[in-house]
């Protein structure tokens, strides 16, 4: 599943590392994300999409 995750990330000027421990996730579960070779559960897409103040369409693209 294609996302912007790492563009928003970088646009806050967060490390995977700060976004991971304010979604309470590994900083590998970010970068898995972020090379689309994880696709995150409903409820961490719905935290993440919080997270950056936006809804998660906007973000993974199936």
């Amino acid at each position: 599943m294609e996302n912007k995750l790492k563009e928003l990330r970088l646009g806050q000027n967060l490390t995977q590392e700060e976004l991971a421990r304010a979604l309470d996730v590994t900083r590998q579960t970010i970068i898995a994300i972020e090379n689309n070779k994880y696709d995150p559960t409903l409820r961490l897409a719905l935290k993440i999409a919080k997270f950056f103040g936006t809804y998660v369409e906007k973000i993974f693209k199936i």
